[in-house]
């Protein structure tokens, strides 16, 4: 590494030495001025020496820095360091939920995001809401607006996983128990991964819109349709639940609660009928039969 330091070095010099030769024509050229006692040789002169000392120093410049470049590569083995690669999607967080955003979750007591078999968070950011879905599927999870619990007639936010391996926000309008893709999108800042056999989205969409059927202004209260299900070639298709879970009451995005769901599997335990039964199977198995 010295001995191409002192390579430099001496490539450096050797400039210097060349520039400095080179100014004896430019003085050839000064005793031809004062024969002449022009001005205009003068100042030919002037910008053939500056001219030539700022190729000089360019020259030098990326010599050298190509040098430290092979310098450092050799040495080490490795080229420069560059960058660390940015995190294409941010991980929802949970530990939000309640605080600084609203989170619905359906499936187990105690799942998350990336467990859930649905999950949603809202929060508000300046004249947006933002959103965050996941669920448990290959093909797509969508959020519906909907002034009843009942399909039909709402605004739906899908993240759609394509045969291409990309997430899009699609916006639709239900027809009864079909969707319809409307083109015009409120969303905005989207993005989507499809991993460990999950559709995760993050969009915006504005609080306020113009008055229209298909898109619904979020400053009012609505009740938040969950769903989720397969696509084919980039369609969604029927849910995968018949019965998909609904908010119990209309969801304020002024308002941040964390509400848990249980799904199918954990609702039958936990209704009454079913509790009053396991308490009085308990109470016969301990005071045994006469």
């Amino acid at each position: 590494m010295a001995e191409r330091s002192r390579g430099a070095r001496r490539r450096l010099l050797l400039l210097l030495l060349l520039a400095g030769s080179a100014a004896s024509p430019a003085e050839e050229g000064g005793g031809r001025r004062e024969a002449g006692g022009g001005e205009h040789g003068e100042e030919a002169a002037r910008h053939h020496d500056s001219s030539y000392g700022t190729f000089a120093s360019e020259f030098y410049d990326l010599r050298y820095l190509s040098e430290e470049v092979m310098i450092y590569s050799d040495y080490t083995g490795y080229p420069f360091p560059t960058a660390p690669p940015v995190d294409p999607f941010a991980k929802i967080r949970v530990d939000d939920c309640g605080k600084t955003k609203g989170c619905f979750r359906y499936g187990k007591p105690g799942c998350n995001a990336e467990t859930c078999d649905y999950f949603l968070s809202y929060r508000r950011i300046g004249a947006d809401v933002e959103f965050e879905l996941s669920a448990d599927t290959d093909g797509w999870v969508a959020v519906g607006f909907s002034s009843d619990k009942k399909m039909g007639g709402d605004d739906v936010m899908a993240c759609v996983h394509d045969d291409n391996g990309r997430v899009r926000i699609q916006h639709f309008y239900n027809v009864g128990q079909w969707a319809k893709e409307i083109q015009r999108n409120p969303a905005r800042d989207e993005e989507g991964v499809f991993e460990n056999n999950r559709v995760t989205c993050r969009f915006k969409r504005p609080v306020y819109v113009p008055r229209e059927e298909t898109i619904v202004d979020l400053h009012l209260s609505w009740y938040y349709l969950f769903a989720w299900g397969p696509a084919i070639q980039g369609s969604i298709t029927r849910h995968d639940i018949d019965s998909p879970p609904v908010s119990e009451r209309v969801v304020s995005i002024y308002k941040y609660e964390d509400i848990f769901m249980p799904s199918a599997a954990y609702q039958t335990f936990s209704s009454p009928f079913c509790l009053l039964l396991i308490v009085a199977l308990t109470f016969y198995l301990l005071m045994g039969t006469p």
